[in-house]
C-alpha cells in the first residue's frame, strides 16, 4: 500500500503526469485563482453549492486572464467543460499555451 502522497506502483502514466503537474507552483496558483473566483460568486449569491454551474473565465487564466468580475461568467458545467476539452472526444477551442 502506498503511503499518503505517493503513487501506487500500478498507477497509469497519465495519472502520474497529472499528479506531477498539479503539484507545481504554477498549477497551485491557477487553482487558487479559480477557487477564489468561485468563492466570490458564492458570497454574492450568483451560484450555489451543488447547482451544477461553473465559473468560466472569458480570458483563461493560462493565457493571463484574471479573476476580476469582468472576466468571469456563470455557465453550466457541461457547456464550460466541453468548450475547454474536458470531455472525451471533444475538441478544445483554441490552443493551449
Amino acid at each position: 500500500m502506498a503511503k499518503k502522497g505517493e503513487t501506487k506502483s500500478n498507477a497509469k502514466p497519465a495519472s502520474k503526469q497529472k499528479r506531477a503537474y498539479n503539484s507545481t507552483e504554477k498549477a497551485k496558483k491557477e487553482r487558487a485563482a479559480r477557487n477564489k473566483a468561485r468563492r466570490q460568486a458564492l458570497a454574492k449569491g450568483i451560484v450555489k453549492k451543488g447547482d451544477d454551474k461553473d465559473i468560466d473565465h472569458k480570458e483563461p487564466l493560462r493565457k493571463g486572464g484574471s479573476t476580476e468580475k469582468s472576466n468571469t461568467r456563470v455557465r453550466s458545467a457541461k457547456a464550460n467543460r466541453a468548450d475547454n476539452g474536458s470531455y472525451k472526444g471533444m475538441k478544445r477551442k483554441g490552443k493551449r499555451k
